[in-house]
């Protein structure tokens, strides 16, 4: 095994489903199916085209991609969507759609029904959240079928998801914020870090290229990665906080971006969220994470009575569900005071009640008049 390892390093093996050893080559992000058939020629084969980020065509015989099958529809979904996201975001998509192509891409696209559709979620049920994105990408994947009229309905929608109890990536508290900040002092790369995506709502990826040519006239202006493709995306715009601002001092005027490391160079975004977590768990903080700190800034809008519009106006949200969602987790609290604030208070305000108990009493004191009487 030592051998194998030393020769074809990144190629892993796993199961399939019918209990067959096959081996998959696996590196950041990106695999490709190797075969059964450990060192063959078509293995070397499909392990060299990897190695150049290609997934080797089938060798003479085998089967192509038949039109109507669940191949030819992620072949076409993959034409139709990648050119509009980023690297990043192709990858999670692969991730949950190779999987159903493994299993399923030789089946017609018009034979899917609503029973396979909860074969493929009771198989993964050990995995909730996995099960849960699996159908929300199959979902985008029947959606396309129906507008190619490969079929004239989508099967997934009729599907209830796994109920996980999770709402995603979890939004810093106010406590672990000052914890944070208590363990990591101003000068240090943990502060400017944590500092820049908490008052400016970026995300790792966007966090780690922003700089002195971001600042214009006392605002923070970029656009997100994750949208920038998109012709809806739009330039989030805003006013550099004081905190920010003297976090920002300690950068000197000739760095490319704020947080690169002591070499000059800039950072990565998987570097940002390594370094985050050692942070955080040295800090004590197991639940908070990069993103979390995009949550916690809707959050405080949120808490502050702000609505969905100006939350969409810091974070870069596109569609105004995802903002809104904010506000009816945390704003409930701001909107439960102002609520009772509006209720009479004391003695004299709750004798005014059009319903009070005594008044509504003395009334029915007096004998009911009869019709015409």
């Amino acid at each position: 095994m030592a051998m194998k390892a030393d020769r074809f390093p990144k190629a892993k093996s796993y199961p399939d489903r019918h209990g067959k050893r096959r081996w998959r080559y696996r590196e950041k992000g990106f695999t490709a199916e190797l075969g059964a058939e450990w060192g063959s020629e078509e293995f070397c084969r499909r392990y060299a085209a990897a190695e150049n980020r290609e997934k080797a065509p089938r060798s003479a015989g085998a089967s192509r991609t038949v039109p109507g099958t669940l191949n030819d529809l992620i072949a076409k979904f993959y034409a139709l969507h990648f050119p509009t996201i980023e690297d990043s975001t192709r990858n999670d998509y692969r991730a949950l759609i190779e999987p159903l192509r493994e299993q399923h891409g030789h089946k017609r696209v018009a034979h899917m029904r609503v029973r396979h559709v909860m074969e493929i979620k009771a198989g993964l049920s050990a995995t909730p959240q996995k099960a849960k994105k699996t159908l929300k990408r199959l979902s985008q994947l029947m959606d396309l079928a129906v507008k190619l009229e490969m079929r004239s309905d989508n099967p997934v929608k009729g599907v209830d998801r796994y109920k996980t109890g999770s709402g995603g990536f979890h939004a810093w508290t106010e406590a672990e914020i000052a914890r944070f900040f208590e363990v990591y002092l101003p000068g240090t790369p943990a502060f400017l870090s944590m500092t820049l995506m908490l008052y400016s709502g970026a995300s790792r990826c966007d966090a780690v290229k922003l700089g002195w040519g971001n600042i214009r006239g006392g605002r923070l202006e970029y656009r997100r990665q994750k949208t920038r493709k998109n012709p809806e995306g739009i330039l989030v715009s805003i006013p550099v906080h004081p905190f920010l601002a003297e976090a920002l001092q300690a950068v000197p005027n000739g760095a490319f971006t704020f947080l690169q490391t002591e070499q000059g160079k800039s950072r990565t975004a998987t570097g940002l969220g390594t370094a985050m977590r050692k942070w955080c768990d040295k800090a004590g903080l197991p639940l908070c994470s990069s993103h979390g700190l995009r949550k916690a800034i809707c959050r405080r809008i949120a808490e502050a009575g702000g609505e969905a519009h100006e939350i969409m106006s810091v974070s870069g949200h596109i569609t105004l569900a995802e903002a809104q969602r904010y506000c009816e987790d945390f704003g409930r609290k701001g909107l439960a005071d102002s609520a009772i604030a509006r209720l009479p208070h004391g003695a004299k305000s709750e004798q005014k009640l059009a319903n009070h108990p005594l008044r509504f009493a003395r009334k029915m004191d007096q004998p009911l008049k009869e019709n015409g009487k």
